[in-house]
């Protein structure tokens, strides 16, 4: 088991019924294979530069620890998911 740190954002055009239900999709999907660390929501906050002629976005940070195969079946989710601006997966130091 590998430890991961995986930052998301999703669309404020959204209702927040809608954001925290992607929020629980994630959630359900990594509690599912792995084993979730922490979560933790930051809210809007400002973008660096537009995507999709938006300025802001709901940011969401998780870490948890899963196989070396999982985090390209999360990306997988990601890109499927509606309302996900942009995200990333990495891989974190052990020694953290």
């Amino acid at each position: 088991m590998n430890k991961y740190e995986s930052i998301f954002v999703i669309s404020t055009l959204l209702e927040d019924e809608k954001i925290q239900e992607i929020i629980g999709k994630v959630k359900d999907v990594i509690e599912a294979s792995c084993q979730l660390e922490k979560i933790d929501e930051w809210g809007k906050k400002r973008l660096a530069y537009e995507i999709d002629d938006q300025k802001e976005g709901y940011y969401t940070l998780l870490h948890f620890s899963a196989a070396p195969e999982f985090p390209a079946e999360l990306e997988r989710i990601y890109k499927i998911t509606e309302g996900i601006l942009k995200y990333l997966i990495v891989r974190r130091d052990e020694k953290e």
